[in-house]
């Protein structure tokens, strides 16, 4: 397992670096985050999430086999928005609506090195577009008019534990 960061570490709201190469720790750690993830109730984790500051994330959405995403690249983005409540395993118990791109295209490498395009709309793009945001330092609170950010965030308590 792997221990979760929590906000306010510094590391959630820093831009993660490029992967070099996709090796087989590479692969094992993405192995860990979805095992991480499915132990948290998540449906989405980025490696700052897990104090690592690569650009990588796993998505795994009920019913479906869970996904790698390494390097990814946001290559379109719809028009058509739609708000919808989130909520982020580093921030936890706090939830809010979110207004995000309907659908979305991203380009990636899973985790053997192979690269793949995905056209996603609706609760999958939903959850690439927040652990893509985790890439890039930006947490879903982020996307609230401050004073909703700053009454959330005052009600929030940082866990004990980093273990899930």
């Amino acid at each position: 397992m792997i221990s979760l960061v929590y906000h306010p570490d510094e590391r959630l709201v820093t831009p993660a670096e490029p992967l070099a190469e996709i090796t087989a720790a590479t692969a094992e750690l993405a192995t860990a985050m979805v095992q991480t993830m499915v132990r948290a109730n998540g449906i989405g984790l980025a490696g700052p999430q897990v104090g690592r500051m690569e650009r990588l994330f796993v998505v795994g959405l009920p019913d479906e086999p869970p996904r790698v995403f390494i390097n990814p690249r946001i290559t379109a983005r719809s028009p058509d928005e739609e708000k919808y409540e989130e909520g982020c395993l580093s921030i936890p118990g706090v939830y809010a609506n979110v207004l995000r791109p309907r659908a979305i295209a991203i380009d990636a490498w899973d985790a053997q090195g192979n690269p793949f395009s995905l056209e996603a709309e609706g609760l999958l793009a939903r959850v690439i577009l927040h652990e893509y945001d985790h890439l890039e330092g930006v947490l879903f609170v982020d996307y609230l008019p401050q004073r909703r950010r700053d009454r959330l965030l005052r009600s929030y308590r940082k866990p004990e534990s980093s273990e899930v």
